[in-house]
């Protein structure tokens, strides 16, 4: 009686005071080991804990589930004991960078989840015009701390993504006209391996290992640090524009137009079909790498009729800012996607038949937002490297990552959405070959869009795969990080 007294009269800090107060050995002995074996520059938090809590989240609540701990490495050396403990028991675990992605159970656990959140460093070195960048981060966090040096890298477009899952599924930037993907100006890893080995993997130190984490996701370890390549940053133009659905077209014609007419590689666009409850508008997002565009470059997106309007000369990281990315934050979602050629306006035109017809049939009884991203890049965005990259597979063609994104509130919707993103997927792709789009069967998909039942071949191509199982068979013996959630080799 007097315990539950104590409990009412404590309110919303009982379960925190409790789980800080009881003795770790009745927590998860798993759990208990990694606490008593890690250092003081790592801990481990308990459910009611603030911590616990933020560091299951996920920007996607669908993404979020009850651990039996958390863990906050500070240090690599810390994360070598947690995986050899975690390998040893055989137990599940999850590692979470930004917590970004919207597959179910790839940064989470109901194991032992590993938060990156003390990997926070961004330290700039001039001289070799790299940067060095926790796998904690959130590209935002990276952007803020580089713009006093006015350089850059090649990283999200939108608020919020956070660094590691990014980078370590391709990247596809504002700068990838000009420069590449994300895993094409990466010169250097830090990876604790499954083995608890702590490595600087380079071109130079492991060609292969290299090759394997550009696009090859968590398969090979846990990555604490990476080194980018860092270019100048000026100013730049651009941000957003909110159109409605009587103007659909105009949209689809602009978009159409500057695919086929804009080769200038500071230039990118995201033109994104949406319905926010059951609503259609469209959210543009208009980018040129400088402070001033090319004169008629963006006019036809300049004249169109807007509902609002917020494109200017800015910085880079208001520009990314300015995304109204987090307006479904906390909600249940899951991405989709398409690789395509050619923006053309038959392809335009099944977007928006897919868009309209979705708004009903989804938003209405149970859904809160749809989004379908056509997402324009110049043709020789692949020809930025000469390496092999784990993603993409094969860089005889340029593909386009077309973004499939649904939000819904309750979990008992779950199916149907996953199973609508598929299906409305298919609707697209086939569409697209029907005009004539040569969208090969091993077409990648881009990783870090793709859904979680998305065969390995699709994402990586045959031969890749191949390669990519030797190598973890080499890395990975005892396949410890197939305990972790994701495209597992």
């Amino acid at each position: 009686m007097r315990a539950t007294l104590l409990l009412l009269t404590l309110g919303v800090n009982a379960l925190q005071i409790l789980a800080t107060a009881v003795p770790r050995t009745l927590f998860d002995p798993v759990c208990a080991e990694i606490a008593a074996e890690i250092s003081s520059a790592s801990d481990v938090y308990y459910p009611g804990h603030l911590k616990y809590i933020k560091g299951i989240g996920h920007w996607a609540s669908s993404s979020t589930q009850n651990s039996k701990c958390v863990v906050e490495p500070g240090t690599a050396a810390d994360i070598s004991i947690i995986l050899g403990i975690l390998g040893d028991t055989r137990t599940p675990f999850a590692v979470k960078g930004g917590g970004h992605g919207t597959n179910p159970g790839w940064s989470s656990t109901t194991g032992v989840h590993i938060s990156m959140y003390r990997f926070s460093a961004v330290d700039y070195d001039a001289p070799s015009q790299t940067v060095q960048v926790g796998a904690g981060l959130i590209w935002d966090d990276v952007y803020a701390a580089l713009e006093p040096y006015n350089v850059n890298v090649v990283g999200g477009r939108v608020p919020g993504v956070g660094v590691a899952g990014f980078a370590l599924g391709g990247g596809y930037s504002w700068k990838t006209n000009q420069y590449g993907l994300t895993v094409d100006t990466i010169t250097a890893f830090e990876l604790v391996t499954p083995v608890g080995a702590i490595l600087t993997v380079t071109e130079a130190s492991d060609s292969e290992l290299f090759f394997g984490l550009k696009g090859g996701q968590n398969n090979f370890g846990i990555v604490t640090k990476f080194t980018f390549k860092t270019f100048p940053q000026t100013q730049v133009w651009g941000g957003i524009i909110i159109v409605t659905e009587p103007f659909f077209d105009d949209v689809r014609d602009a978009t159409v137009n500057f695919h086929a007419n804009v080769l200038d590689p500071k230039a990118s666009i995201l033109s994104t079909f949406n319905a926010a409850l059951a609503v259609p508008i469209v959210t543009l997002h208009l980018f040129y790498d400088g402070p001033t565009p090319p004169a008629g470059m963006f006019d036809e997106f300049m004249a169109l009729t807007y509902l609002s309007r917020d494109v200017s000369t800015r910085s880079f990281l208001s520009l990314v800012q300015s995304a109204p990315s987090q307006l479904t934050s906390g909600q249940r979602a899951i991405f989709q996607t398409v690789p395509y050629l050619d923006v053309t306006t038959d392809l335009v035109n099944t977007v928006i038949n897919e868009t309209k017809f979705w708004s009903l049939h989804l938003t209405v009884p149970t859904g809160t937002f749809i989004s379908y991203a056509i997402e324009p890049f110049l043709p020789s965005i692949y020809t930025h490297n000469t390496q092999t990259t784990a993603y993409p597979g094969s860089r005889t063609q340029g593909y386009m990552p077309l973004n499939i994104y649904y939000a819904w509130a309750l979990p008992l919707s779950d199916s149907l959405f996953h199973n609508t993103a598929k299906a409305s997927a298919r609707v697209i792709r086939d569409s697209a070959i029907s005009q004539g789009q040569a969208i090969a069967a091993e077409a990648p998909m881009y990783p870090n869009y793709a859904i979680y039942d998305t065969p390995l071949e699709q994402v990586y191509g045959t031969a890749n795969l191949a390669r990519l199982r030797a190598l973890k068979a080499l890395v990975d013996p005892l396949d410890v990080m197939g305990l972790a959630g994701g495209f597992k080799l």
